[in-house]
This record gives C-alpha cells, structure tokens and sequence, in this order.
C-alpha cells in the first residue's frame, strides 16, 4: 500500500448573476504540500452555463478560468500572486470572494497520488 498523503481542495464555480447565489461547479483547485502539488482543472459547459443565465460573457469567464490556473501553475504570466509560494496561492485562490468566479470552502482528504485525486473529484464534482 503507498502512503496517503494529506490534500486540501475547493470547487471552482461560476456564478452568472452573484446576487441570486446561484452557481454551476466548473472545476477543482486541488493542494498537497508533501506532494509539491498544486493543480486547477476546470471544464465549462456554456449550455449549462446558459441555463442559469443567458446573459454572461464567455471569454471572460474563461479568462479567469484560465487566470486561476497560470497562478495555481505559479505561471509569470499569472502576475504577482503567481510568484507567491505554492501555499499562499493556494490560499489566495481559495479565498472567499463575490465575483462571477469563486471557490468552495476548503475540504481536506487523504490520497496517493494527487494528480489521479483532482481527475476523480473533477469526474464526480463538475461532469456529473
């Protein structure tokens, strides 16, 4: 058996319209420090986007999509938060916010093998 491994994750979601706390889950921010691990992947479906709201603007959605994974990634292109060490990121992205994007609260779990972990939450979370 290999050892488990102490993880943190949240679920990214996209809220259309933040006033009616309405949201569809998009994807996993998944961190596991003895691992070096820090991951966000998303998948956005506009047809489901589209039955919360017809009036959303998709390429920025994507784009702060795309923005929290390049900070995760610890990515230059992901500014000044994306140079932060890989916990303060974590924790940055994780962060209570009222904007179109924002996470769960955070969960911990143990697993083997982080990268296999964020696929199966990913899978169960945001596909299903």
């Amino acid at each position: 058996m290999q050892e488990q491994h102490l993880f943190e994750y949240a679920v990214i979601r996209v809220v259309p319209k933040v006033e009616r706390e309405e949201f569809l889950n998009v994807g996993i921010i998944l961190y596991c420090p003895t691992q070096q691990f820090l991951q966000m992947l998303y998948t956005l479906d506009p047809e489901r986007l589209r039955i919360f709201s017809g009036d959303f603007d998709l390429v920025e959605i994507e784009g702060h999509l795309q923005a929290f994974q390049l900070i995760a990634g610890g990515s230059p292109q992901g500014g000044p938060i994306g140079k932060l060490d890989m916990a303060s990121r974590f924790r940055w992205l994780t962060a209570t916010r009222s904007t179109i994007v924002q996470s769960s609260k955070v969960h911990p779990g143990l697993c083997e093998d982080p990268s296999k972990k964020i696929t199966q939450l990913h899978d169960s979370l945001v596909l299903s």
